[in-house]
């Protein structure tokens, strides 16, 4: 066979495969349309929970700063307030106070609201504790570092027996301050030094009547900040002298120009 016929025949060959491979493409038919279903039940179940759109420090009325938030179903606890059980509480809760600091983006939790009719004070106050203010001079407050919450000694001054100088002691030890003034939280602008002549400190009743006898005694009382990690300290020995103590009936305690004496007392 001549070459040129080959060449034509081998060409015809070509053409046909190209042309079948054409009609082959064109012949396969269109993806299936999916009907439009429309929207989806998401995979996790969300409930509506009250929380937190913005900080509420301690002590501060929530306001605007709540909203109904999608948590999933399963992380919603019975201490959240969610809007299937309490579909009002976004505008009754508006005026509620914070006992505690609450912040953005937390679910709210009741137990972190003052109840109706408390005071704010008496709500944070731990069971068995006395809240006793304390004046103090601005100069022995540590420089005006002592901010509520920390954690200080009590540091009595009297002037000596003798009459000579003065004596110092120790009265109260590991004592949680409770409010600088009227202040009872460090300073919403980020301020951290507040020097205040009055603390509120935290006390039991015994620690209360320890500080009453020793204001009547003391030149000064100064507060001496602790370090974070001593107020784990267990103290054992106060300045129980002040006041009678168990096993001490049938005294009376005297204070005479700053000096205490025990008398008998008539049964």
């Amino acid at each position: 066979m001549a070459p040129s016929r080959v060449i034509i025949l081998g060409v015809a060959v070509a053409t046909a495969v190209g042309a079948g491979y054409v009609a082959k493409n064109m012949a396969t038919p269109p993806p299936p349309i999916v009907a439009d279903e429309g929207p989806r039940e998401p995979s996790i179940r969300l409930t509506e929970v009250l929380a937190l759109d913005g900080d509420v420090p301690m002590g501060a009325a929530l306001g605007n700063r709540l909203s109904w938030q999608s948590w999933p179903t399963g992380g919603v606890t019975e201490a959240f307030i969610t809007k299937d059980k309490e579909p009002n509480a976004l505008e009754e809760l508006k005026g509620a106070i914070a006992r505690v600091p609450i912040y953005s983006g937390e679910p709210l939790r009741r137990s972190k609201l003052i109840g109706e009719g408390q005071s704010f004070m008496s709500s944070i106050l731990p069971s068995g504790k006395r809240a006793v203010a304390t004046q103090i001079a601005a100069d022995t407050s540590a420089g005006g570092f002592i901010l509520p919450n920390d954690y200080v000694d009590v540091i009595m001054t009297r002037r000596s027996s003798s009459g000579e100088g003065y004596d110092t002691e120790t009265i109260l030890k590991n004592i949680r301050v409770l409010a600088i003034d009227q202040a009872i939280q460090e300073d919403e602008e980020g301020r951290k030094v507040r020097v205040g002549d009055t603390a509120t400190l935290e006390l039991t009743p015994q620690q209360a009547e320890i500080i009453t006898v020793a204001q009547q005694m003391a030149e000064r009382l100064a507060l001496a900040l602790r370090a974070v990690v001593d107020t784990q300290e267990v103290i054992e020995e106060e300045a129980d002298y002040l006041v009678s103590g168990s096993g001490r009936r049938g005294t009376v305690r005297l204070i005479r120009s700053g000096e205490v004496s025990e008398v008998g007392a008539r049964q």
